[in-house]
């Protein structure tokens, strides 16, 4: 990625340049009652977070009210549950999507969502939603992308369980739609994921493959996933949230709490800054240590023309004297006047 690409949200630049940009995603955690899809809106915003992201669909747009094998999930985290009942329990109603982004503007958090068919992008629209993200199972959708980008609004697109290929196709439909201001996340589509699956060296080669701002959409259980990909080049970092884990939510249990996502928002922009630029020169923080630096000290008392022998000088804390490197051009010299023990080795005092 050019270190020059940026993308901009609701009026916040995203880049390598800027500090990572946090996403908590709200997804199914307000468990039914508008109140707590507020809370998570403001818990979000007293983190730190930078954007709230919702989801926009109904059972209906997602799937069909059906019983027939393939939409009964087997086994992991949802087993047993039909496609139709899950999505019927985690969808959020449409009409609260108004009230969501009006207490979104009141915090000042930046509030958008993840549309799974262009009624949602309709809905989405006659809110003004500031940007757009597509989820990893609709990175498929060419046609939503498309739909998606013909609003002209940034999109942010999961690639989980997409190859090489399938991305560059999402991008293109991204690019045909007319979307200037495009992003990707690394992902993988487990909930939760194992750590050894995130395989983060990959969003380095993401950035040079595709060369756009990239990040990090993460299922992990904690945060050194998310913290360490900072360090390989991530942008973005999204993360589910919720108020209480043990809410009983379809999403809760893979979910960051508030303190964790405070520590997530803390910890990417520390991380950022360690990252810093290449610079061999002395730092700020080391201004006042570098008197502790070793240094030539006379350790016995001379007399003025007495030759300087091994004897005579050590190398020592602090460094008011010569550096070490120039012993050997001190040593067999003759002392330019009298000398008194534990001061430091300078130019004058020696012939």
């Amino acid at each position: 990625m050019n270190s020059k690409e940026v993308i901009r949200i609701d009026g916040r630049a995203i880049g390598d340049t800027f500090p990572p940009y946090v996403i908590a995603e709200l997804s199914a955690n307000h468990n039914g009652r508008l109140e707590t899809a507020l809370r998570i809106l403001e818990e979000a915003q007293k983190a730190g977070a930078d954007a709230v992201k919702l989801q926009t669909y109904r059972p209906d747009t997602i799937t069909l009210d059906s019983s027939s094998e393939g939409f009964v999930i087997q086994g992991g985290l949802w087993d047993g549950r039909r496609l139709y009942d899950l999505y019927q329990e985690a969808h959020m109603p449409w009409e609260w999507h108004a009230p969501l982004f009006k207490r979104g503007r009141e915090l000042g958090i930046t509030v958008f969502s993840t549309p799974f068919d262009p009624t949602a992008v309709d809905l989405l629209e006659d809110l003004n939603a500031p940007a757009y993200k597509i989820a990893s199972f609709e990175a498929v959708d060419l046609p939503l992308i498309r739909y998606v980008a013909s609003t002209g609004k940034p999109m942010i697109i999961s690639t989980g369980m997409a190859d090489a290929e399938e991305i560059a196709e999402a991008i293109a439909a991204a690019r045909e739609g007319g979307c200037q201001q495009l992003a990707i996340l690394h992902c993988v589509s487990g909930y939760p994921a194992p750590a050894a699956d995130y395989n983060l060296r990959t969003i380095p080669d993401m950035m040079e493959r595709f060369g756009l701002v990239t990040g990090l959409s993460d299922h992990t259980l904690d945060n050194t996933t998310a913290i360490a990909s900072v360090a390989l080049g991530a942008c973005i970092i999204e993360k589910h949230f919720t108020l209480d884990r043990l809410g009983g939510g379809p999403d809760d249990s893979f979910s960051l709490e508030p303190p964790e996502l405070a520590a997530l928002c803390q910890g990417a922009r520390t991380a950022w800054e360690a990252l810093g630029r290449v610079d061999y020169g002395r730092k700020s923080s080391e201004q006042g240590n570098a008197q502790f630096r070793r240094s030539l000290y006379y350790v016995r008392d001379l007399d003025a023309g007495e030759i300087i022998g091994v004897d005579a000088v050590r190398s020592v804390r602090p460094g008011f004297g010569l550096a070490p490197k120039h012993l050997d051009s001190v040593l067999g010299r003759r002392a330019a006047r009298k000398i008194m023990r534990n001061t430091p080795v300078t130019p004058d005092s020696f012939e």
